[in-house]
C-alpha cells in the first residue's frame, strides 16, 4: 500500500495577474511504513504538495493516488483517503478550534462515525502516543505551550487512526528537547506501520530519519532519493536556501580543495577518509 504522486503540478490564480506557479512535474512513491521527507526552502511547493495528498487541494495536472484511490474532484473515495492521511499543519492553531482538548482530540472519530463508546478508548490512546498526561484534557488548547499544542494537534489527527501522517514543519518554533521528542515520537509510529512524510527545511532531521528524501526547488523536483543519495546531488548542486549539515558542507569544502572524500554528514566516516586519502 502506498501514495502514488504522478507528474503533479499546480498553478494559484491560472489566468489572473496573480498567476503561480506552485508545483511543476512532481513524481514519487511513498510506501506506508516508511519515512519520507520534502525538503526545500520557503516557497519551494512544500506545503502545496502536502495539501495534495489528502485532497485538501485537488490535482490539476497528474495524479495522486492513495492506497489505490485516486483524488479527484466528486471522488466517492475522497472521505475515505482524508481518513487514511492525517495532515497536521505546521501551526496548531491553525486546526485547533474545540474548547478543550478533549474535544479536540474526539472531533475527527466523531465526524467519522465513531460509535461514542469507543470515542475515550481513542482519546487514551491519541494522548498516550503524544506523551500528554490526562490531565490536559478538560484544559483549553489555546492555553497551552507551542510544544503541547503540536502534541494535541497530532494527537487529533492520531485519533482517526490514519495509515500515513503528513506533518508540514513539525519542529518549527520547537526547542531542542521537544524537537527530539517529537522525532522520537514519529520514530515510533513508523516503526509501528504507519507512512511518516515530513514537510521541513531541516536537512539534518531529513537525512537522519528518512528512507526517502524529496528536495523541492521553486516547484521542481531538485533531487530525489535515499539520504546518501540525495546528499551527494545536493554537495555537487546546491539549492538555495538549503542549508546543508555542518560535516557534510565541510566535506564539499575539503572536496573542492582536492581531498579525496565522500561528501558525508558522519563525522567518523569523513575522518577515517582524510586519514586515507593524499594530502
Amino acid at each position: 500500500m502506498s501514495i502514488a504522486v504522478r507528474n503533479l503540478g499546480h498553478t494559484y490564480h491560472p489566468g489572473t495577474p496573480l498567476e503561480t506557479r506552485s508545483l511543476s512535474d512532481i513524481s514519487f512513491d511513498f510506501p506506508r511504513g516508511t519515512w519520507f521527507s520534502v525538503a526545500g526552502h520557503t516557497g519551494s511547493g512544500k506545503s502545496t504538495l502536502a495539501q495534495h495528498l489528502n485532497g485538501i487541494i485537488r490535482p490539476m495536472e497528474g495524479q495522486v493516488v492513495v492506497d489505490g484511490m485516486e483524488v479527484k474532484d466528486k471522488s466517492p473515495d475522497l472521505r475515505e483517503i482524508r481518513r487514511r492521511v492525517g495532515l497536521v499543519f505546521q501551526y496548531p492553531e491553525q486546526q485547533i478550534f474545540a474548547e478543550t482538548v478533549r474535544d479536540e482530540i474526539a472531533f475527527a472519530p466523531l465526524n467519522w462515525g465513531v460509535p461514542e463508546r469507543e470515542i475515550e478508548d481513542r482519546i487514551a490512546a491519541a494522548v498516550a502516543a503524544v506523551g500528554l498526561d490526562e490531565r490536559f484534557l478538560p484544559r483549553s488548547p489555546l492555553q497551552l505551550s507551542g510544544g503541547e499544542k503540536r502534541k494535541v494537534a497530532i494527537a487529533s489527527v492520531l485519533s482517526s487512526r490514519p495509515d500515513y501522517l503528513v506533518l508540514d514543519e513539525p519542529t518549527a518554533g520547537l526547542d531542542s528537547f521537544s524537537r527530539k521528542e517529537l522525532t522520537a515520537l514519529l520514530s515510533k509510529l513508523r516503526k509501528d506501520g504507519m507512512g511518516i512524510l515530513l514537510i521541513t527545511h531541516d536537512l539534518d532531521i531529513a537525512l537522519s530519519k528518512s528512507d526517502t528524501i524529496l528536495v523541492l526547488d521553486d516547484g521542481r523536483q531538485a533531487a530525489l532519493g535515499s539520504p546518501r543519495e540525495v546528499l551527494t546531488l545536493l554537495g555537487a548542486r546546491p539549492v538555495p536556501g538549503l542549508r546543508l549539515p555542518d560535516i557534510a558542507a565541510l566535506s564539499v569544502l575539503l572536496r573542492e580543495r582536492g581531498r579525496d572524500v565522500p561528501i558525508s554528514r558522519d563525522w567518523k566516516e569523513l575522518k577515517k577518509a582524510l586519514l586515507r586519502s593524499p594530502k
